[in-house]
């Protein structure tokens, strides 16, 4: 069995970044990276729907060792997924990647103080085979939502539709729309980033919503940036440019939510001043709930205004009653002519890529663990999963974690641990959700996640500087976590 001192799962955004982290910070380390898909690139290799874009900025979704080069901050897929594979090919990474490589099953032995994890993977003969592999550490950037497929509610009568259903995480390859009539349902980031992009080509694009999101446009080039990049450095101007969006974001994030009546007013008026005053913004663009109790959509350069402005597009607020062999009948009794209708309703989470792990031979239950740091589990020793943030951009976290997780090692190295794992034995502790966010995705899934407590170092602060003095200069000794050294047993495994 080959063995590995770190395994990572995960070939995309956080899992070369991870990479990059450890070949920098724990240079004698080796390590794999097991990909479950045949490619690089994670969520932007995957998402092949049209106008697929980034909802953040990409000075704060970039690497912080890697600045982002290309003119758009609010960057289309295809340039994201570049930049990834660029790191990789850059930092010499690839050669670690173990493609269709799907986790299954992670067990952990104490006294040889490390982990047996077993992979699917296809076979010379086409049938499915496993495979194992032992390794000191698992770094999980898995992402948290399930490969597989999207949510996709039980439409009634949908099977009496005629025409085309589509879910966007499974777009067909080269699928012509030229002329047809769309609608597509839901009103999150994906419906935004498809309905200006379907409407150059579509006869008409609808975007048919149950509530309305909270939609912001902001310029797809960053004026700013171009001019700091035409005067300093590149690594100074991306830097620069990095944390005045992170302290802007925070600052817009805090004042959501001290403040919600009067940005909620601000973010109103600005659509307002995008469709004019005789479009209904109160019906289809005033959610019922305050700003940041769910994630914002981003348009960049005003794109889906513009769409609606120009008659290529609508937004229709009403709910289903029933699907017709030409379209959707809703419960107002209107009717949406559709050739094709494309379900923008959602991803199904799915924690730790579902791996099954065990720990002396008990199987985790992860709903009953609290989460350390936001990237470890009560009770789970030598295994850190990346969880980036809901109010800013993913990869801000997820930099922090494959940092923390080197200092973690070469800790554990100088003081000849072998084991460290994180305790909860506060009885004060107050309990609660994973993460405090309204989406349907995350209500969902809330079922299925660890716990958070109320205080440090068992909440999730959703607050980069905070993690930041945390995670890179705060020590990794505390009280909650556990480090031990047991004694490898003759008859461990090679």
């Amino acid at each position: 069995m080959e063995h590995f001192d770190v395994l990572i799962v995960g070939a995309g955004l956080s899992g070369i970044g991870a990479a990059y982290h450890l070949q920098r910070d724990c240079p004698a380390k080796t390590y794999a990276i097991l990909e479950a898909r045949g490619a690089i690139g994670g969520t932007w290799d995957l998402f092949r729907y049209p106008g697929i874009r980034s909802d953040s900025d990409m000075f704060t979704l970039g690497y912080s060792f890697k600045p982002w080069l290309e003119a758009k901050a609010i960057a289309d897929g295809p340039s994201i997924l570049n930049y990834v594979r660029e790191t990789a090919r850059e930092n010499a990474i690839e050669p670690h990647i173990r493609f269709n490589h799907k986790a299954i099953r992670a067990e952990w032995n104490s006294a040889d103080a490390r982990w047996i994890m077993t992979f699917e993977r296809p076979g010379a003969d086409g049938q499915t085979q496993s495979v194992q592999y032992s390794c000191s550490f698992i770094s999980m950037c898995s992402g948290y939502y399930d490969y597989a497929g999207g949510y996709m509610p039980e439409f009634p009568g949908i099977a009496a539709y005629q025409g085309k259903v589509i879910h966007p995480q499974n777009w067909p390859e080269d699928f012509d729309y030229t002329g047809k009539k769309v609608v597509v349902i839901g009103s999150g980031a994906t419906a935004v980033t498809l309905v200006p992009e379907m409407a150059k080509t579509a006869a008409h694009v609808s975007m048919l919503q149950r509530s309305p999101t909270y939609v912001v446009s902001r310029p797809a080039r960053d004026a700013f940036a171009d001019w700091l990049r035409n005067t300093l450095p590149s690594r100074l101007a991306y830097a620069l440019v990095r944390w005045r969006n992170v302290f802007f974001g925070m600052f817009f994030y805090n004042r959501a939510r001290t403040k919600p009546r009067a940005v909620k007013k601000w973010l109103i008026n600005m659509v307002r001043e995008h469709l004019g005053p005789d479009y209904d913004v109160k019906k289809h663009f005033t959610p019922s709930y305050n700003p940041w109790d769910q994630r914002l959509c981003l348009v960049p350069d005003a794109d889906m205004f513009d769409a609606i402005k120009s008659g290529r597009a609508s937004v229709v607020t009403d709910t289903i009653s029933t699907f017709t062999p030409e379209g959707i009948r809703l419960n107002s009794g209107e009717v949406l002519a559709a050739d094709v209708v494309v379900s923008a309703t959602g991803l199904k989470l799915l924690f730790m890529a579902g791996l099954q792990v065990f720990v002396d031979g008990a199987k985790v239950d992860f709903p009953k663990t609290w989460g350390y740091k936001g990237m470890m589990y009560s009770g789970v020793p030598n295994l850190a999963s990346t969880f980036g943030y809901t109010n800013a951009s993913w990869t801000l976290k997820a930099d922090l974690t494959a940092e923390y997780v080197c200092r973690l090692i070469n800790h554990m190295d100088a003081h000849g641990y072998r084991q460290c794992m994180p305790v909860q034995n506060d009885p004060n502790c107050g309990e609660e959700p994973w993460l405090s966010f309204s989406s349907g995705y995350i209500t969902r899934a809330l079922a299925e996640m660890p716990k958070q407590g109320t205080g440090h170092p068992w909440k999730l602060y959703q607050n980069y500087l905070f993690d930041l003095f945390a995670l890179r200069f705060g020590s990794v000794k505390d009280a909650n976590m556990k480090f031990t050294k047991p004694v490898a047993k003759a008859t461990s495994a090679p």
